[in-house]
C-alpha cells in the first residue's frame, strides 16, 4: 500500500511539473508589464531568501531541541523500538527530512506563482478563460507540490523504517504495532 502512496506522489509531482511548464510557456506580456513583474519578482525572491534563512535557523533550534528531548529528557519505556540515542537521531533526521520536503515545495510553489502572475495578467488582455486557466494551474502547482512532497516524505520514512525492521527482524511481520509506534530505525 505504501508503494501506491509513493507512486501517486511521484505522479502528482510529474503532473505539477507539466502544469508548471504550461504556465511558464505562456506569453509574458508587454515590456511595461515585464518591468513591473521584474520588480515584484525581485522583492518576492528577496523575501523568500530571508524567510528561508529564518526558518532554517529556527529549524536548527527545533531539531536540537527534539534531539535533546529524545536523548536525555524522555524516559525510555520497554515498548520503545530503539535506544533513546537511536530514537533521538532518527526523530531528528525525520524532522529535518520533513523540513527539507516542505522547503522544496515552498520554493517551487513561490517560483511558479511569481511567474504565473505576469502570464495571467498578460493572458487577460485577450482571453478571460485563458487567464483563469493560467492562474488556477499556477496555484495547482503549489498545492500539488505541498501534498505530494508531504506524502513522499512520510512514505519514504515509513519505507525506511519497514526496510530497517525487515533487515533487523525478518521473522516479525511488517505492520507489527511496535513498528508503527515510531518512525525510528530499529537497532536491536
Amino acid at each position: 500500500m505504501i508503494l501506491l502512496v509513493i507512486l501517486i506522489s511521484v505522479l502528482s509531482l510529474a503532473f505539477a511539473w507539466y502544469l508548471a511548464r504550461q504556465v511558464l510557456a505562456a506569453d509574458e506580456g508587454t515590456p511595461e508589464m515585464q518591468s513591473i513583474a521584474s520588480a515584484i519578482k525581485e522583492g518576492a525572491e528577496a523575501f523568500l531568501r530571508r524567510q528561508n534563512r529564518t526558518i532554517f535557523l529556527i529549524g536548527l533550534g527545533v531539531a536540537a531541541l527534539i534531539f535533546i528531548l529524545y536523548a536525555a529528557v524522555r524516559p525510555p519505556t520497554p515498548h520503545d523500538p530503539a535506544t533513546p540515542m537511536h530514537m533521538a537521531v532518527a526523530t531528528t533526521l525525520a524532522f529535518m527530512f520533513g523540513a527539507l520536503c516542505s522547503g522544496i515545495a515552498g520554493y517551487i510553489g513561490m517560483f511558479v506563482s511569481i511567474r504565473a502572475n505576469l502570464r495571467t495578467a498578460s493572458a487577460v488582455r485577450t482571453s478571460l478563460n485563458r487567464a483563469l486557466q493560467l492562474a488556477l494551474r499556477g496555484g495547482a502547482v503549489s498545492g500539488l507540490f505541498v501534498v505530494a512532497m508531504s506524502l513522499l516524505g512520510v512514505g519514504g520514512l515509513f519505507c525506511a523504517a519497514v526496510l530497517r525492521q525487515m533487515e533487523a527482524h525478518p521473522l516479525i511481520p511488517v505492520g507489527e504495532p511496535r513498528l508503527e509506534r515510531a518512525l525510528a530505525f530499529e537497532n536491536a
